[in-house]
This record gives structure tokens, C-alpha cells and sequence, in this order.
């Protein structure tokens, strides 16, 4: 056995033990300070992930949710007042984040007030629209009413993902803020070619098209509009105002369906299709100042029960 004699190049078994112990612990060092780069590596890489993740989910709400409006002219309640031969209230537009401003309804003056909910692919709408639409004109053309329209869209996934309410309301607001005293033709005009639910709807061409039918003024503009969606933002806060409520000047917290009509303040209850029943509505409504026999009433016709 050697001793292990200094210079000869040979370790003893205990030089050896300790020259191993020495190179383990030199080893787990190592070892140890790699560890520590993996996992200061690792956080970092976690947290730019983090960072990048909330930023691009903030992107996506700032896009998503974005601020309100602007919304079209002549549309500040959120609906377009027409007057007598459907001539409109005007009315600024409404600026990102107002709060729409309602119509001051006259009670003093004795004037019938009429507030209309649609949205352009409700077939319930259009039967109301079939059964009421010429009694509603003849009231416009007797000078003391008032008629609000609020087109809203509530259907889009009904029209086989092509949004039809959406465009046909961003459409209705085209034409109420260029040409406003055309909405009410454009208005019958969507009703007279209301496509049914679950078709892919009338498309920007064809809604283009109505409005020339229509006569508005600044055709290019109105088109344009239409195709760009302009006011497609403003059509999707107006319809949660709606469905949030509360609805101004009625009884009515909220719109839970369409078509949603109130007469003087109070919601119309009866059929959708029954001519009578909504002319002895509006009487009522009215009360002993309104004039039945200076306002044409027009014969009922048959239409089929919703």
C-alpha cells in the first residue's frame, strides 16, 4: 500500500475520497447556478407572456366594446320623430358617449304620440305593419300626431349570418340622418320587401336600392353609408338602451319583443293583425280631445293570426 508520497503522482485512498467529494460539490454548484438561470429564464419569458396576453385582450375589448356612437342626425332619442306629411324633428347627432336625449312629449297641446319598436326582420312587425300602416299615415297626415320610430335589431341570427337586422337598422339610420324626409317612405319600403327569418335578408344592393325607390336626397352619400355601415356601432348600443331600458314617456321599463308600441305612454296590448283593436287602443289612449271623424280610418284588412 502507498502512502502516497508528495510529487510521485499517485493519491492516497483518503486524497482521492476528498478530491471526489471536491468535484461533487463543485459539480452540485454548477448544477445549482443552472437551475437558477433556467428559472430566472423561465419567469421572465412567463411574464412577457402575461404581459403580452393582457395586452392583446385589451386590444380585442377596445375594439370589441369601443366608445359610443356617433350616432346619425335626427336620431338623438335614439328613434326619428315624424310629423305631420312625415316631415322629421330634427335633432344633432348624438356625440361618442352622449346619452340619448328623449322627445319632450306635449300632453297640453292634445297631440297623439306614437312610439314604434321594430326591428326590420320581425314577421310580427311586418304584420303590424300590413294590418296598421295606413291608419298610422292617415293619423300623420291629420296634423295633431307624432310618430317615433325606433328600428332596432334584435334578429341578426335569424338571417343565416349575414346580420340582416343590423344592416337594415344601420340602413333606416342612413337615410334619417341624410335624408330624413324620406325615412318614413324607406321606412314602408323595408316592410313592403320584408324578407322572411332564417334567409339571408335583402342585401346592400338591394337596400340601396330601396332607397333610391324612396327618392332620398344625397343618394351617393345614403349608399355609401349602407355599404361602410356607418352607423353599425350606434345600432348595437340604441338596441341595448332598448333592451336595458327604461323606455322614456311610457310605462314600459324595457323592450322584451318586437314590434313594442305605445300610444300616449301606454303599450299596446292587443293583436298585431285586428285593424279595430288598435284604432279603439289609440281612442282610448287619446282620450275625449281626440277627433276620430277628422282622421281617415281606412277599411280592416284580412290578415293572418301571428
Amino acid at each position: 500500500m502507498s502512502n502516497g508520497i508528495p510529487g510521485d503522482g499517485r493519491l492516497s485512498k483518503n486524497e482521492r475520497r476528498e478530491a471526489a467529494r471536491e468535484k461533487a460539490r463543485l459539480l452540485r454548484e454548477e448544477q445549482r447556478k443552472k437551475d437558477r438561470r433556467t428559472r430566472f429564464i423561465l419567469q421572465g419569458s412567463i411574464v412577457l407572456t402575461l404581459v403580452a396576453i393582457v395586452a392583446i385582450v385589451a386590444v380585442v375589448l377596445m375594439n370589441s366594446v369601443g366608445p359610443t356612437g356617433p350616432g346619425p342626425k335626427n336620431m338623438a332619442s335614439d328613434g326619428i320623430q315624424l310629423n305631420q306629411g312625415a316631415i322629421a324633428t330634427e335633432t344633432p347627432a348624438l356625440k361618442s358617449g352622449d346619452e340619448p336625449v328623449a322627445n319632450i312629449r306635449d300632453e297640453a297641446a292634445g297631440t297623439l304620440d306614437i312610439q314604434m319598436y321594430v326591428d326590420y326582420l320581425c314577421p310580427i312587425c311586418g304584420q303590424f305593419e300590413a294590418t296598421n300602416g295606413e291608419y298610422i299615415t292617415s293619423l300623420l297626415e291629420n296634423g295633431k300626431t307624432t310618430v317615433e320610430i325606433h328600428p332596432i335589431a334584435i334578429l341578426d341570427r335569424l338571417a343565416q349570418g349575414t346580420k340582416y337586422s343590423t344592416r337594415a337598422t344601420n340602413a333606416a339610420a342612413c337615410v334619417a340622418n341624410y335624408s330624413p324626409n324620406h325615412f318614413f317612405d324607406f321606412h314602408n319600403l323595408l316592410f313592403a320587401n320584408q324578407p322572411g327569418e332564417n334567409t339571408p335578408g335583402l342585401t346592400d344592393d338591394e337596400l340601396v336600392a330601396l332607397t333610391s325607390q324612396a327618392g332620398v336626397d344625397s343618394p351617393d352619400k345614403v349608399a355609401s353609408c349602407i355599404k361602410n355601415q356607418e352607423f353599425k356601432k350606434w345600432v348595437a348600443d340604441s338596441t341595448a338602451r332598448a333592451l336595458n331600458g327604461p323606455i322614456p314617456n311610457s310605462n314600459v321599463d324595457k323592450v322584451t319583443g318586437t314590434p313594442t308600441i305605445i300610444v300616449n305612454g301606454v303599450k299596446y296590448e292587443g293583436s298585431v293583425s285586428d285593424l279595430a283593436s288598435f284604432q279603439a287602443f289609440v281612442i282610448q289612449a287619446a282620450g275625449s280631445t281626440f277627433n276620430e271623424k277628422s282622421t281617415p280610418t281606412p277599411t280592416p284588412t284580412p290578415s293572418a293570426t301571428p
